[in-house]
């Protein structure tokens, strides 16, 4: 795999923050950053609670000498390093709320940022962040992941190249069962802070989920958003916030598509799916069956596009993958390709050289402030009983 990073002829050097004992994502962040070898994990604020992070700093094997206690001795004592020893990025995998103020605290300090999403907590945080993105010049990736899978990009070039032809209808879903009882009551870490209005904001599932499917439409298909109607609801007594949602979305070009969550749904495990029907044909992928993309034409029999499986594959997607057809390739892999097509851009930057910074392979700060106003839309829209609202934000590509 590779070793360097095109102009830069060295490793970029990453901080993680957040992924500490227990925690799920970061060790993801982790392991997804560096399976390409462009990368190496040298420093970490690996949890809020100093005590933590100091323990957790062995199992990532960072120094104890740049294992901090708290995001604000990382930065500080990071740019008081040599310019050659000093951290490139900051990767934010840490609850909703604390996301605003890490990512701003590194790109203000210049160093690049990978997020989680959602980006922020709410949108007034989401759009401060994009202005101070583009001040500091920062190369920014927020980590929608499904957009990273061969197969995702295959669909986004076959349909920006017209061969579904106009397309008319887009069901993208996103269904998991794991909190169909109160989990968030026996103190489980993920569902404690997922569920929680003051860490996880507005929304629970459409926070959580519903932006990924919301996303995942609007990277394959490129269609801008007109305007939502959304209903939500939390079905498990007590909950805070929603367990489950349906939105519908009215496109600019006539178009409608529908994004539905659960976090409530018997045996479904991260079952993200999508649907797009077009003039000229129609198309479906499976995150749990991520290596097939599945094409259908009236009058033809059903096709089976397999990851890297023959000459129809399009560029976009054979640079997206790492194994031969047949080889099973999924979550870290589509995860590092976000990283990946980053990288690209940080080497760019560290040598002088200019990066786009809207239209990008990878998702970026733009991208994060429309899923945080397709977040306050759709909570607003439900509390006026499915009210039509706005959802086109300037930020939109």
């Amino acid at each position: 795999m590779e070793t360097t990073n095109g102009p830069l002829n060295r490793k970029l050097r990453m901080a993680l923050v957040g992924g500490g004992q227990g925690a799920f994502i970061g060790r993801v962040h982790a392991t997804a950053a560096v399976l390409d070898n462009r990368a190496s994990l040298v420093a970490g604020a690996l949890s809020s609670d100093p005590a933590r992070a100091k323990a957790s700093a062995p199992a990532y094997d960072i120094p104890e000498s740049r294992a901090y206690g708290s995001v604000t001795e990382l930065i500080q004592k990071e740019l008081a390093l040599p310019a050659d020893q000093r951290i490139d990025f900051v990767t934010v995998a840490t609850p909703n709320h604390t996301h605003f103020a890490i990512a701003r605290a590194a790109a203000e300090a210049g160093f690049n940022v990978v997020c989680d999403k959602p980006m922020t907590f709410d949108l007034q945080e989401a759009e401060q962040l994009q202005q101070v993105v583009e001040k500091s010049g920062v190369v920014f990736a927020l980590s929608h992941n499904y957009t990273g899978y061969p197969l995702v990009r295959q669909a986004r070039e076959m349909i920006l190249a017209g061969e579904l032809g106009e397309i008319q209808a887009v069901r993208s879903n996103y269904i998991q069962g794991w909190l169909r009882t109160r989990l968030e009551s026996s103190e489980q870490k993920q569902a404690k802070w997922r569920t929680d209005p003051k860490m996880s904001g507005a929304a629970g599932c459409f926070g959580d989920i519903a932006t990924h499917a919301y996303n995942l439409a609007r990277y394959i298909t490129n269609l801008t958003p007109g305007d939502v109607s959304c209903h939500l609801k939390a079905f498990e007594p007590g909950r805070k916030l929603d367990d489950y949602g349906c939105a519908v979305i009215r496109f600019a070009n006539g178009g409608l598509g529908t994004v539905t969550a659960s976090q409530i749904s018997h045996g479904r495990e991260n079952d993200l799916f999508i649907e797009v029907d077009g003039t000229k044909g129609a198309l479906e992928w499976h995150q749990e069956e991520p290596n097939k993309l599945i094409v259908r034409r009236n009058g033809e029999a059903h096709r089976i596009y397999t990851r890297n499986g023959g000459p129809y594959i399009l560029p976009l997607s054979a640079a997206s993958s790492r194994l031969p057809a047949g080889h099973p390739e999924a979550f870290f892999e589509a995860f590092a390709n976000i990283y990946r097509f980053a990288y690209d851009d940080m080497a760019k930057r560290a040598v002088g050289e200019s990066f786009a910074t809207r239209d990008t392979i990878y998702p970026n700060v733009y991208d994060g402030v429309e899923g945080m106003y397709f977040i306050q839309q759709c909570v607003a829209s439900s509390s006026e009983n499915g009210a039509w609202l706005p959802l086109k934000h300037p930020a939109a590509r």
